[in-house]
């Protein structure tokens, strides 16, 4: 609850906050990650760093932060938190980390508003951020409380490399020492934890394309020529080398309801589709499912051959596919619902980049799939709809 003193504060200076929130963010991590450049090794991206998505993060997600508690003092934006929170999990955060970004966060606002800042101003700022590390904090805890294991990160062994697609690559992996596993729902990710040719360690995460509900984790990762991440694992990682992997995360996951679903995806955002749908099969599930996956060409679609069998498996699902390059059976260009036919009351999970996932939910919300129907993943900086229901 923000206090009522600092309530004004915060809708007064909000609009100068939110302009340099960029700014404190970019200021804040050299600081930060200057003072303790061990950070990098396992747990900041530096390739995210470089391109400035992680600064971006930090700023929307403070500035979303605050624009609630001013609009809602005595509620917190709870799926924003959910999010970060479970994201926070996959790295292994712990509660003794928020007083290394406050020290170097605040050091960062007291620089850039230095034309403005007063004491009110700083302790009002100081309480949005306790309130925000705290009810964080409390998230975590409480999914860490729920994992099979105290440990939040555990070693397995590559037992499967195969190329997926064009340009991507499934890797299966079993437990390589006796930590306890964690089920895995459909539609979660786990943290992957690779070594560096320079010997710092980075985390990516990865939807888990198959293998929920066991003991196996089955993941598929596109190449990104850019990153640093998926080349390493594409170039260097084999069959019986190590990964560190976290428990599952992510709340977006498929629900215990009988409705109809729609799944609906592009790119290697088929990943979550192709989990839940395996599930589905798995069950010999009878619920109405319409998949509808978006590709470039049909060679780069990375899970074509498990999603096609798992539809052809279950009794009551159909599939529908846009490609740039159109082939036999699809649609030319982009995805669009106009003219597709949604089962009623359907529930809908969305992943892929975000211009995409507007567009769709856009279309959706038009064609009346309610908004608290519609579940995404974001795995990125742009938290475009984290007030909503989802």
């Amino acid at each position: 609850m923000l206090s009522v003193q600092s309530v004004p504060i915060i809708e007064a200076t909000l609009p100068t906050v939110g302009e340099r929130m960029p700014a404190i963010a970019r200021n804040f991590y050299h600081r930060m990650l200057t003072a303790h450049p061990e950070l990098f090794d396992g747990l900041f991206s530096r390739s995210n760093q470089k391109n400035g998505t992680q600064q971006q993060a930090l700023a929307a997600s403070v500035a979303m932060f605050a624009t609630h508690l001013v609009k809602n003092p005595d509620s917190a934006p709870e799926i924003m938190l959910s999010r970060i929170a479970h994201k926070h999990v996959s790295l292994g955060i712990r509660p003794e980390q928020y007083d290394i970004v406050y020290k170097y966060l605040f050091e960062a606002i007291a620089d850039e508003l230095s034309d403005v800042i007063s004491a009110d101003i700083a302790d009002a700022w100081t309480e949005v951020y306790w309130l925000m590390a705290h009810a964080l904090i409390k998230q975590e805890n409480g999914l860490y409380a729920g994992l099979a294991s105290d440990q939040a990160l555990a070693p397995w062994t590559v037992v499967t490399k195969e190329k997926a697609g064009a340009d991507s690559m499934t890797f299966t992996l079993l437990p390589a020492d006796d930590t306890p596993v964690s089920d895995a729902k459909p539609g979660q990710y786990v943290g992957v934890t690779v070594m560096m040719p320079d010997g710092i360690r980075q985390v990516r995460q990865y939807t888990l394309s198959a293998g929920t509900g066991s003991d196996v984790r089955v993941f598929t990762t596109r190449l990104d020529a850019d990153g640093e991440v998926s080349p390493a694992l594409h170039r260097d990682v084999q069959v019986g080398d190590q990964l560190t992997l976290s428990h599952p995360c992510g709340d977006v996951t498929l629900d215990d309801e009988d409705g109809p679903l729609i799944l609906a995806s592009a790119g290697i955002g088929c990943t979550p589709s192709a989990s839940i749908l395996r599930s589905l099969a798995d069950a010999d599930s009878a619920r109405e499912v319409l998949v509808l996956h978006a590709e470039n060409t049909l060679d780069r679609w990375a899970l074509r051959d498990q999603m096609r069998t798992d539809v052809a498996h279950l009794s009551s699902a159909t599939m529908q596919l846009w490609l740039k390059d159109p082939a036999e059976d699809s649609h030319e260009g982009n995805m669009s619902l106009d003219g597709i036919t949604l089962p009623k009351n359907a529930s809908m999970y969305l992943c892929g980049p975000l211009p995409f996932m507007r567009t769709i939910r856009s279309q959706a919300l038009a064609s009346g799939v309610p908004a608290q129907r519609i579940h995404y993943e974001v795995f990125g900086p742009d938290l475009w709809l984290a007030g909503e229901d989802s």
